[in-house]
């Protein structure tokens, strides 16, 4: 088995459609420098084409900069907590569409720490069950879950698709170390109640906007500014 998974390639794909602090605060009671000031953000990107359309292209272009061909993957995850299908995954949308028949496919959510559990399972993948060449790729296209009269989430996010290609390797490189964790204790914090199995998006939850994204960005911040230093030094 190999010893490590190098990163050899990478790529994305940028919606052209531009989002700007100034127009979100044209509609919520928000403004540039209110988004800027906590969050550093001062435009996003909207997609008006599905998830596994910016995830095929930032796959491609990965694919090219390693110099890889498609039909050559053995491993294609997609992070992604906004799937163009639940069934089928939006990584089987993606293996069709970059032509990788080889490959084993599945999404992954873990919201936004998606791409980092990604990496880190293909990276055991690779080093453990064999694997040679895996294409990792990180989409979301949440701006249709986001309730845009919500500031604490509306001015957040935004789309698009990052992607790279590990192969497996005998000199170091890759990821080296990984820390993995979660608390689902906090769920509540950051949520779409609706859209699942547990509450359809029926007529009524719909009505509610309860198939949009919630969350309470102070509580939201406290966890991340106290849990991520901790993680960087683990």
């Amino acid at each position: 088995m190999a010893e490590y998974a190098a990163i050899t390639g990478w790529g994305k794909c940028v919606p052209p459609a531009v989002l700007t602090n100034d127009e979100i605060a044209s509609v919520i009671d928000t403004s540039d420098e209110w988004i800027k000031t906590r969050s550093g953000i001062s435009e996003r990107r909207v997609s008006h084409v599905p998830g596994s359309d910016l995830a095929t292209v930032a796959g491609q272009r990965a694919l090219a900069a390693a110099d890889v061909k498609a039909e050559d993957i053995d491993l294609l995850i997609v992070a992604t907590c906004t799937p163009d299908t639940v069934i089928p995954s939006t990584a089987a949308h993606v293996q069709r569409k970059i032509g990788a028949p080889n490959a084993a496919v599945f999404d992954l959510n873990a919201g936004c720490s998606g791409f980092i559990y990604s990496l880190s399972v293909a990276t055991s993948m690779i080093r453990a069950a064999g694997y040679k060449k895996a294409l990792v790729i990180g989409c979301e296209r949440i701006t249709w879950f986001l309730n845009w009269s919500l500031r604490d989430s509306a001015v957040l996010f935004g789309d698009g698709a990052g992607a790279v290609i590990l192969q497996a390797s005998e000199s170091p490189g890759g990821i080296l170390s990984s820390v993995l964790g979660a608390d689902g204790s906090g769920g509540d914090v950051l949520i779409q109640p609706a859209g699942g199995s547990a509450h359809p998006a029926t007529a009524e939850t719909v009505e509610a906007r309860q198939h949009f994204v919630q969350m309470d960005g102070r509580q939201v911040f406290r966890f991340a500014t106290r849990i991520m230093p901790e993680a960087s030094r683990q």
